[in-house]
C-alpha cells in the first residue's frame, strides 16, 4: 500500500504534462465548435485514441496507480481542457467501471475492449441506470430483467434516461430489477452487446451545458441477451438474492450493496476531479484577465473586491483537490469510507466548480457573459457536477446517514 503523499512522482508528472498538452492543443481549440454543434466530437475522440488517451491500457494504468492519484489527475487535466469533450472521451469509463466492479474476469476481458474499439474505428459505451421516474430514488426502478431458463437468456424491458452515449454506444451496461420484492437489493447489471434487437435510442437531450457529450434515453423492448451477459454470473446473483431474502425474512440485518451503488461509489472521486478541472480552468482565465484588464488606471486585480475573490477561488480549488485525492488514495488503499469520504469529495468539488465559474464570469463582467470568452461555457458546464452521479442533496444524505450509522439505500 502506497503512503499518502501530496507530491506527484516523476512518472505521474510526465503523464500529467502529456495529458495537459493534449487538452491544451487538441481539446481547447475544438471546445467552442462542438459546444455549438451539440454533437459527439468523434474526431477528437479518435485523436485521443491515436495518442493512447482513449484506450483500455491508458485507463488501466491510471486505475492501478498504487497511489490512487492516476485517475483524478487525468480527469482534472482533461476537464481543464473542456468538460463536454472530456466527458465524451471518458464517458465510456463509467460503463467500464460497472463491468470491473461487478463482472467476471472473462466478462472484463471480452467486453471492455469492445467498449473502446480501435484508433481507426473508435467505439463508446453507455452505463444505463437512471429512469424517468427513478433518478436518485433507485428503489423506484421499473426496468425488468426476466430469466428464460429454457433458452438461457435474459429478457429486458424498460426505459433508461440521462444515459451518456445512450443509443450510440457499441456496448450498453443496463441496471435492471430481477426481484421487485427485494427493492434495491433485487437489482443486477447486464451487458447488452452491439446491435442487439430491441434496444433503441429514445429522446436525445438538448442540454444547458456539456453539450459535446451525447445524452439520451435508451428504450429496451423485449431485448434478449445471453445468460453470460449477466454481470458476475447467475450463480453469484442467486446466492446474493438468497442472502437478501433471508435477511428480509429476519427483519433486516447486514446491508447489501447493489450493482449501481457499487459503480457510483467507485466513480464519485473521479467526478470530483472533473469539477476541480473545470473550476481551475475558469480561475486561470479570471486570474489572467484580472492582471491585464485595466480600469481607473490600474489592473482590476489591484482592487480588493477582485483580489479577494481570486484568493478564495484558489483556496477552494486546492481544498477540493485534497478531498478528491484523499478519497482516491483511500479507495486504492482499501480503506473504508467510514465518513463517506467519496461523497464528501464529490459534494465539495461540485459546489466549488459552480461557485468558482460564477465568480469568473463576474470578474470578466460583460465579457464573461459572452461566448467570446470560455468562462460562459465553463459556468454552464459546471452546473452538471451538482446533479449527475448523485445530486449534492443526495451526497449530503449519504454523508449524514453514514455518520449516523443509518442504512444507505
Amino acid at each position: 500500500m502506497a503512503e499518502f503523499t501530496m507530491e506527484l512522482n516523476d512518472d505521474q508528472k510526465q503523464v500529467r504534462d502529456w495529458i495537459h498538452g493534449f487538452a491544451a492543443d487538441v481539446i481547447r481549440p475544438a471546445a467552442a465548435e462542438w459546444d455549438e454543434r451539440e454533437e459527439t466530437p468523434w474526431p477528437v475522440i479518435q485523436e485521443a485514441a491515436k495518442v493512447g488517451i482513449y484506450s483500455l491500457d491508458f485507463y488501466a494504468q491510471q486505475f492501478f496507480d498504487p497511489t490512487g492519484l492516476g485517475i483524478p489527475m487525468a480527469m482534472e487535466e482533461l476537464f481543464w481542457g473542456d468538460a463536454g469533450i472530456a466527458l465524451s472521451i471518458v464517458g465510456t469509463g463509467l460503463a467500464a467501471i460497472g463491468v470491473v466492479a461487478n463482472g467476471t474476469e472473462e466478462q472484463i476481458g471480452t467486453w471492455i475492449p469492445q467498449m473502446y474499439g480501435t484508433p481507426d474505428d473508435v467505439k463508446v459505451a453507455a452505463f444505463c441506470s437512471s429512469e424517468p421516474d427513478a433518478g436518485s430514488d433507485v428503489g423506484a426502478m421499473r426496468t425488468r430483467a426476466v430469466y428464460d431458463q429454457a433458452k438461457d437468456e435474459w429478457v429486458l424491458n424498460g426505459t433508461k434516461t440521462w444515459a451518456t452515449n445512450g443509443g450510440i454506444a457499441n456496448v450498453h451496461i443496463v441496471v435492471a430489477v430481477v426481484d421487485p420484492e427485494l427493492g434495491t437489493k433485487g437489482h443486477a447489471s447486464f451487458i447488452v452487446p452491439p446491435n442487439t434487437p430491441g434496444l433503441s435510442q429514445g429522446q436525445k437531450f438538448k442540454k444547458h451545458g456539456i453539450r459535446a457529450s451525447h445524452t439520451a434515453e435508451v428504450v429496451l423492448e423485449d431485448v434478449r441477451i445471453p445468460g453470460s451477459c449477466l454481470l458476475g454470473g447467475k450463480e453469484k446473483l442467486d446466492e446474493r438474492l438468497a442472502r437478501a431474502r433471508e435477511r428480509a425474512a429476519a427483519g433486516g440485518g447486514e446491508r447489501v450493496k447493489n450493482a449501481a451503488m457499487a459503480t457510483f461509489e467507485a466513480s464519485r472521486p473521479a467526478v470530483g476531479a472533473m469539477a476541480v478541472g473545470t473550476a481551475r480552468a475558469a480561475y486561470e482565465v479570471a486570474l489572467d484577465y484580472a492582471k491585464t484588464r485595466t480600469q481607473f488606471g490600474r489592473p482590476i486585480i489591484d482592487n480588493q473586491g477582485v483580489a479577494f475573490q481570486l484568493a478564495d477561488m484558489r483556496t477552494q480549488i486546492d481544498a477540493a483537490r485534497l478531498l478528491v485525492w484523499r478519497a482516491s488514495w483511500m479507495a486504492v488503499a482499501g480503506k473504508p469510507f467510514t465518513s463517506a469520504e467519496g461523497s464528501m469529495s464529490k459534494l465539495y468539488a461540485s459546489e466549488v466548480a459552480k461557485k468558482v465559474t460564477a465568480q469568473a464570469v463576474q470578474i470578466l463582467g460583460g465579457n464573461g457573459f459572452t461566448r467570446e470568452y470560455p468562462v460562459e461555457r465553463m459556468h454552464r458546464d459546471a452546473a452538471i457536477y451538482t446533479i449527475f452521479e448523485g445530486t449534492s442533496e443526495i451526497q449530503r444524505l449519504v454523508i449524514a446517514r453514514t455518520l449516523s450509522g443509518m442504512p444507505i439505500r
